[in-house]
């Protein structure tokens, strides 16, 4: 009996033991082979959409809001300041004190041919009346005038018959004095810019559009500012396109103070307002830039009447100059017609003397009006325009 449970405990055993081999062989079984991984791919960036602000490129890693120092108030933040604004520099002017003896050269260079030719016909050894007549055509030619041309010749001929014999010196030194009659060195040429009451003086400037007027006005405030005056410029020159910019300008180049108004306003007004400016300011002169369309227009001359009337109800204009564009010749003689008859012209500007203009119209136009040329414009220089001396435009007309 014992032999047989023991003989059953040994078969359980084996069976067991067979039992845990074959399972164990069963858990070896080797595992198939992983499947290959795909190479790593790096996807492109997207494209910025519409209205998306792409991205730049930084050298420094971005850092987040709780790592960015924000000031706590009590260190100063700073602030842009606004560009500075640019002040234009003041200029200081020529001194007008013998600038056209300074500018006689420039002069000279083309108005002498008057003097030469006038100089080679009285040379001549035998003067007789085609001589004389040639004389009067060089002196016509030149924008003398009838009547003028008419006097010199006469006292020429006079002169020439008692001298006798001639010199070149004597020649020049007897043309040169008869010019000088012609021209007037006894005529007070100054431009009135000291009433006699109070201050301001005024000066109204006038002109036709295309002689250099609102220039010349700027050129004037320079020659007055070199003589040590204060000025007011008044642009009531309205219905020109940019002539109160351009008078500004002229203005805050030598520290004037530039008084204006809309464009296309009443000229009146910004007269009116620029002589009130010009007291209130205590400002030695004040220069009136009018508008100058067309002379032959009725309405224009009305509205310089005007302007005159307006501006007297402060003081009295000192002066009127007009301006005359020397090139023009006698129909210069026309524009100053016009004029004289609505505003009484007291003195002449003339510009543009240094170009192709004859000198003769000096004499004609102060004959015509009976006012003297007190001004002249010797080119395109800031201080070009200079004070007219007699002696001094004679010499450059004969060369001397």
């Amino acid at each position: 009996m014992e032999t047989v449970i023991l003989a059953v405990v040994i078969a359980v055993v084996l069976l067991g033991v067979l039992g845990g081999l074959i399972v164990g062989s069963r858990r070896k079984k080797p595992l198939p082979p992983p499947p290959p991984t795909a190479p790593d791919i790096t996807a492109p960036p997207a494209e910025p959409h519409v209205g998306d602000e792409a991205e730049t490129p930084r050298d420094e890693p971005r850092r987040t809001i709780e790592e960015v120092d924000l000031p706590d108030g009590s260190a100063p933040v700073a602030v842009e300041e606004p560009p500075a604004v640019l002040v234009p520099e003041i200029e200081v002017p020529e001194p007008a004190a013998g600038r056209l003896i300074r500018l006689r050269a420039r002069l000279s260079r083309s108005q002498n041919a008057l003097g030469k030719g006038l100089l080679t016909l009285l040379a001549r050894e035998h003067l007789d009346e085609d001589t004389w007549e040639e004389i009067e055509d060089t002196l016509l030619t030149a924008d003398v005038g009838v009547l003028p041309t008419q006097e010199l010749v006469e006292g020429l001929r006079a002169r020439v018959k008692v001298l006798g014999t001639r010199t070149p010196q004597e020649l020049r030194t007897l043309l040169r004095e008869e010019l000088l009659k012609l021209v007037g060195t006894d005529v007070d040429r100054t431009v009135k810019t000291e009433p006699e009451t109070s201050k301001p003086g005024i000066v109204m400037v006038v002109g036709v559009n295309g002689t250099g007027k609102t220039t010349t006005t700027g050129k004037l405030a320079r020659v007055l500012v070199a003589d040590g005056r204060s000025v007011v410029l008044g642009a009531a020159d309205t219905f020109r396109a940019a002539a109160a910019d351009q008078l500004q300008t002229w203005g805050d180049r030598v520290g004037a103070h530039t008084v204006r108004g809309p464009e296309a306003g009443d000229p009146a007004s910004v007269a009116f307002d620029a002589v009130k400016e010009g007291k209130e300011m205590g400002a030695d002169v004040v220069l009136i830039d009018t508008a100058g369309r067309l002379h032959t227009k009725t309405g224009l001359m009305d509205e310089l009447g005007k302007v005159k009337r307006v501006v007297e109800k402060h003081a009295p204009l000192d002066e009127v100059l007009l301006v005359l564009d020397a090139t023009t010749g006698q129909n210069g003689l026309v524009q100053a017609r016009v004029f004289a008859e609505v505003v009484a012209i007291t003195g002449i500007v003339l510009t543009k003397l240094d170009g192709t203009a004859k000198g003769g119209i000096v004499i004609a136009v102060q004959r015509e009006l009976g006012v003297p040329v007190k001004l002249v414009g010797l080119g395109e220089g800031a201080d070009d325009l200079a004070p007219f001396e007699p002696e001094a435009f004679v010499d450059a007309l004969i060369g001397e």
